[in-house]
């Protein structure tokens, strides 16, 4: 399976599992669900809540997402993250995460193989490096670079209405040399 594939499907897992989540929650979803008669209600019940759980292996994201906000969705319940890939190549990744009182466990770092550049579209957040003594905030409108090997955390992510990231992904080259803050 090609990295890209492995990646498309690793994501559906992540929005139906962070779906299954949000019904065992809310007793009003789950009533919503249950009253689903086919496969096409559930996909379409999922999609007003956030989640992107429709498509097929291979299948290329449903819709013409050119007219779709980037900013208007309902929010994750707290604590959770939904990550919607809106543009993906053999080069690249482009992802809209919406946190809503999110944080890593204790503990845990991303250490990912890929550049990855941020802008916070909506609220803020606090990041933390491990390369660095002190946190770090972002409001909406401001952007980071993250070096691949950097190793760094969230802290916190805004309550409702949440936090909008806008993320791309990209693997480096022998050739990059970005910098490291």
């Amino acid at each position: 399976m090609a990295e890209a594939q492995l990646q498309q499907f690793l994501e559906k897992v992540r929005q139906l599992n962070a779906f299954v989540a949000r019904s065992e929650a809310d007793p009003a979803l789950r009533a919503a669900l249950r009253d689903c008669g086919d496969h096409h209600q559930v996909v379409a019940l999922a999609r007003s809540c956030g989640f992107e759980i429709g498509r097929r292996w291979g299948e290329a994201p449903s819709g013409d997402r050119a007219g779709a906000s980037l900013v208007q969705s309902p929010c994750p319940a707290a604590g959770e993250e939904v990550t919607t890939v809106l543009l993906q190549t053999p080069q690249l990744r482009l992802e809209r995460i919406h946190s809503c009182s999110a944080s890593s466990p204790e503990g845990f770092w991303y250490d990912q193989t890929e550049h990855e550049w941020v802008l916070l579209l909506q609220g803020s957040a606090q990041l933390q490096f491990a390369d660095e003594p002190e946190a770090r905030s972002l409001a909406c409108g401001e952007a980071l670079l993250i070096s691949a090997g950097r190793r760094h955390r969230l802290l916190a992510s805004d309550p409702a209405p949440g936090t909008i990231w806008l993320a791309l992904f990209w693997t480096p080259h022998p050739a990059d040399s970005l910098p490291t803050h």
